[in-house]
């Protein structure tokens, strides 16, 4: 089950710099993860400084 952002993504960048597979893009509003690419690694997870991103 690939990982979500929600709204309180504050788009600093720093879960895109640390997944292993690239799965973290840029979107419109805020960034957002290829659930076809995600792993279910957590490191972005673990990365981001407000808690946006949980699993699906």
């Amino acid at each position: 089950m690939a990982r979500v952002i929600n709204d309180t993504c504050i788009s600093c960048g720093s879960c895109a710099a640390q997944c292993p597979v690239e799965a973290i893009s840029q979107g419109d509003t805020q960034y957002v993860i290829d659930a076809d690419s995600c792993i279910d690694c957590g490191a972005c997870e673990a990365q981001c400084p407000v808690g946006a991103i949980s699993e699906a």
